[in-house]
């Protein structure tokens, strides 16, 4: 999987909480530059309720993913399927917080990851793609915080 279907996935997701940056074909490509490509298996754990040190987004470019929270009362793991274009983990670019919840590959998938030292390194680089990004992210915090 090239990147671009990765943009294709992000430009087309229709969901609420959608990550949509401003960016034209050149800045995603400028973009591609600070992520790094995964190839995921069915049970991978992407991310793990309670870590800290992991301090990077997700782009799923392929593949479905379950959301859950364990630990609570029966009943009250929330839970969340993620397609192709979304985005998960986005806090962690903002906060040194525990992850709140569980990602797991229901199917084999790739995603992207943009990790903290290389979004600062974007901002310092290219400042306006970075605001982009967070800007997008932020959107995407702040739909999933409502819920």
């Amino acid at each position: 999987m090239d990147f671009n279907q990765l943009v294709q996935a992000v430009q087309s997701l229709n969901a609420e909480d959608a990550f949509r940056p401003r960016l034209d074909a050149g800045q995603w490509q400028t973009l591609s530059q600070y992520l790094t490509r995964h190839d995921v298996r069915p049970g991978d754990l992407i991310i793990k309720q309670g870590d800290r040190g992991d301090r990077a987004m997700y782009l799923l470019a392929q593949g479905t993913y379950q959301v859950y929270a364990s630990g609570g009362a029966p009943g009250t793991s929330k839970v969340a399927i993620l397609r192709p274009g979304a985005v998960v983990g986005e806090p962690a670019l903002f906060a040194d917080v525990p992850r709140g919840a569980n990602v797991e590959a229901m199917t084999a998938g790739v995603l992207w990851a943009l990790r903290l030292p290389r979004f600062e390194e974007l901002g310092v680089r290219v400042p306006g793609i970075a605001l982009e990004v967070a800007r997008a992210a932020a959107a995407v915090m702040a739909v999933r915080q409502a819920r």
